[in-house]
């Protein structure tokens, strides 16, 4: 093993917030603590453009108390950017800042644009002759990272979309009468893994409970087969529950319900699948109620349903990365790795940011069913270990209580860099 890098740790967050992406940055706290070789432990503001502004804080300084708090707190608790490092310089002054507060290990917290940043920042300090360690944590609702077996976040967000299913269902029981449809849009912009997610709602050998339709990004939209199908559901139910992903496509691979406005990594922001399929229905079907529901940041932000098995697994992650940066890794991401045994058990690996960053885990074809509608029950293997367990929340006046960052600034060493648009 090579002689351990003696200097400072820089932890940041990237991208949409989890119920348990604080889980992942207490495990890095945690694990750094215990280690020699790390003399402080600091936090970006923002992501990589407060890393680039020098908005660094000390969490060292942070007490015992909020650390072990971070656990149930959803949201990115050091904030959080989507921000594409598009130049030379950009690159440059974020190895500046590093170097200039000594950081010689770096973990990004994030999803598939994120770990291409940790990749180039890899790279581009290798290039530069700065000596650091760089480890991608993986977190992201999509579930859509390569190689590794599932991502943190994803367990939770499927544990409160499934039991909002259930608790929907128990209200459309009550109101429907063979002529109500309820449309619930979920996240999901390529992968439609959050949607599919939602089928654990169903209780065993009770093909009659919600969701009664799934429509994924995998599979484009047929209308008259959507509608061909609610009909179906509605003869033998008092109402047709659809889950649909945000990401829906038509035959040609348009978005059912996109906007114009480009996020800066060149995405379209999606939004408005819940409210097309609401009009199809009304516009085509006489007699019939359709309500649509987009459930929102609401879904990522869930610690009262969040997973307990999911908050370790994201703890565990930002602990594993800290161990492999400290044993030399450097360029990799942690990803999980499920065990062939009945029982459910996980264990960490590491994987080669060149080959996570920008590619994208479908749902795989062979758990859609055969009407493209509906999910295999061979998927409920997968996913029901994910969202085992309850995170024990603290409550105050009858409310969840969070953790709040203390933030103590750390001084600037550079001048000003004005961060391009």
């Amino acid at each position: 093993m090579e002689e351990q890098l003696i200097g400072n740790v820089l932890v940041a967050q990237s991208g949409g917030p989890t119920a348990v992406i604080n889980s992942s940055l207490a495990g890095v706290i945690t694990e750094a603590l215990n280690h020699e070789c790390i003399e402080d432990i600091f936090g970006g503001l923002n992501g990589i453009a407060g890393i680039m502004g020098e908005q660094i804080i000390d969490l060292a300084a942070e007490s015992q108390q909020t650390v072990r708090a971070l656990r149930h707190t959803p949201g990115a608790a050091l904030g959080t950017c989507r921000f594409k490092l598009k130049k030379d310089q950009d690159y440059a002054r974020v190895i500046e800042v590093c170097a200039a507060h000594n950081i010689r290990y770096f973990f990004y917290i994030g999803g598939n644009d994120s770990q291409d940043t940790a990749h180039k920042i890899s790279e581009v300090s290798e290039k530069m002759g700065h000596q650091m360690k760089v480890i991608g944590i993986p977190k992201t609702v999509d579930n859509d990272l390569p190689i590794t077996d599932h991502c943190p976040g994803y367990g939770s967000v499927v544990k409160y979309l499934a039991s909002t299913i259930r608790e929907l269902s128990a209200d459309h029981e009550g109101m429907g009468n063979h002529d109500l449809v309820s449309i619930v849009e979920v996240m999901g912009r390529n992968a439609g893994w959050i949607a599919a997610g939602t089928v654990v709602a169903k209780r065993r050998n009770h093909s009659e409970d919600a969701p009664h339709i799934v429509l994924l990004p995998e599979v484009p939209f047929n209308a008259q087969a959507f509608l061909e199908k609610v009909k179906e559901v509605l003869k033998n139910n008092k109402y047709c529950l659809v889950v649909a992903s945000e990401g829906l496509v038509d035959e040609n691979g348009n978005y059912l319900a996109a906007s114009e406005t480009l996020d800066s990594f060149g995405h379209s922001q999606l939004g408005g699948v819940g409210d097309y399929l609401q009009s199809l229905v009304t516009n085509n079907l006489s007699d019939i109620k359709a309500r649509s529901s987009k459930i929102g940041h609401a879904q990522r932000a869930a610690a009262n349903c969040a997973s307990l098995t999911d908050s370790n697994e994201a703890f565990m992650c930002g602990q594993e990365a800290v161990k492999a940066a400290v044993n030399g890794e450097n360029g990799k991401m942690v990803a999980l790795v499920r065990g062939d045994t009945d029982k459910y058990s996980c264990q960490t690996t590491l994987v080669d940011l060149k080959d996570v960053a920008n590619v994208v885990k479908t749902f795989p074809a062979n758990w859609i069913g055969e009407d493209k509608m509906s999910i295999n029950y061979q998927f409920n293997r997968y996913i029901l270990p994910l969202i085992q367990g309850e995170v024990e929340l603290p409550f105050e006046n009858g409310l969840p209580t969070f953790a709040h960052l203390a933030k103590n600034m750390v001084d600037s060493k550079l001048e000003h860099y004005e961060i391009s648009k």
